[in-house]
């Protein structure tokens, strides 16, 4: 038996991944999130089957202090035994941040402060305690490919530097528009999983970081800043229609979220480090991701980047990782 601890598992593909974990695979979850009320609702409900334990987590991605507390939190857990060892990492919370720029309680704009810093610090605070063959799995979006349709809708990515996006629109500079902002951080997503996977293979480790797009998915809460009409039209049959003829990934709460949960746990998922899988019409495969999420200086730069953001500590990095920072020539 082993644990999954995942960020907004009580929602959206989120919960359905939890559904997936806990009835099917039986393995304990420790649930994220900065919604104390629908994670207990979540729990109610995965408890019913009682076939694992549920553990509540209080998070908010977006806060650099609350990212340390949670994973303070959790790591007395495992030392006192409260909970099975770590197997998996699910970085799935996310939000897309339309109308007037936004900033987090650290002072960094919202979209890139909750799609990647805040999962990059989390999974930096953690990566030791996973166990053998564990796996991080980040829940990332084909919105971060400008040639594909799925970028061209949302808005094509800006360069991925860590510093100009945390503090986008500052000084009276104009910001980058709230999609080119979500489809930007989902780039950084995808160069920190294949930045992760090159650094842990590096070190000879067996955990295993993979990237996951569930496709377009309006009934989640992905588009909740937008406008009223624009939720209720992208959840119609007609629009959907239109979205697949235009080539648009499209992904479901059920398939998409069946997806997710097996991806960080099924035996089938064991050797896909470093690969991007995509769930598009009720089919999961592997993809080719975009031309710049392969750029290993970029993926580099942005790590070093994050790191100072996020203001990483001698203490908090991972042991996993020493060897391959000493040796990795950027």
């Amino acid at each position: 038996m082993g644990t999954v601890l995942i960020t907004g598992g009580h929602a959206g593909i989120g919960f359905t991944a939890s559904q997936e974990i806990a009835s099917r695979l039986r393995l304990d979850l420790v649930l994220a999130g900065r919604s104390p009320e629908r994670m207990e609702r979540a729990a109610g409900q995965l408890n019913a089957g009682g076939a694992a334990k549920v553990v509540l987590l209080p998070l908010d991605v977006s806060s650099l202090g609350s990212v340390r507390s949670a994973s303070a939190q959790l790591t007395a857990m495992l030392d006192r035994g409260e909970i099975a060892p770590l197997q998996a990492i699910v970085c799935n919370a996310g939000g897309q941040f339309r109308g007037p720029i936004s900033y987090s309680a650290d002072g960094y704009e919202d979209t890139f402060a909750t799609n990647h810093l805040g999962h990059f610090l989390l999974v930096n605070l953690l990566l030791d305690r996973l166990v053998p063959n564990g796996r991080v799995v980040f829940t990332a979006s084909g919105t971060h490919d400008p040639d594909t349709a799925d970028g061209r809708m949302v808005g094509k990515v800006a360069e991925p530097n860590a510093l100009a996006l945390a503090n986008d629109g500052r000084n009276g500079a104009k910001p980058l528009s709230g999609g080119v902002r979500y489809s930007t951080s989902k780039l950084c997503t995808m160069l920190f999983a294949y930045e992760l996977d090159r650094r842990l293979r590096a070190t000879g480790s067996s955990v295993a970081s993979i990237a996951f797009d569930p496709g377009s998915i309006p009934e989640t809460g992905l588009l909740r800043t937008m406008p009223k009409p624009v939720q209720w039209l992208a959840k119609t049959r007609g629009m959907k229609f239109m979205m697949r003829r235009m080539g648009v990934t499209q992904g479901s709460v059920d398939f998409s979220g069946t997806s997710l949960g097996r991806v960080a746990t099924a035996p089938d998922f064991a050797s896909a480090s470093g690969h991007y899988l995509q769930s598009n019409d009720g089919h999961l495969i592997e993809q080719r991701s975009s031309v710049l999420s392969y750029d290993t200086a970029k993926a580099a730069q942005l790590w070093t980047d994050s790191e100072a953001l996020v203001h990483l500590q001698p203490n908090e990095r991972p042991a996993t990782l020493t060897e391959a920072a000493r040796s990795r020539v950027v």
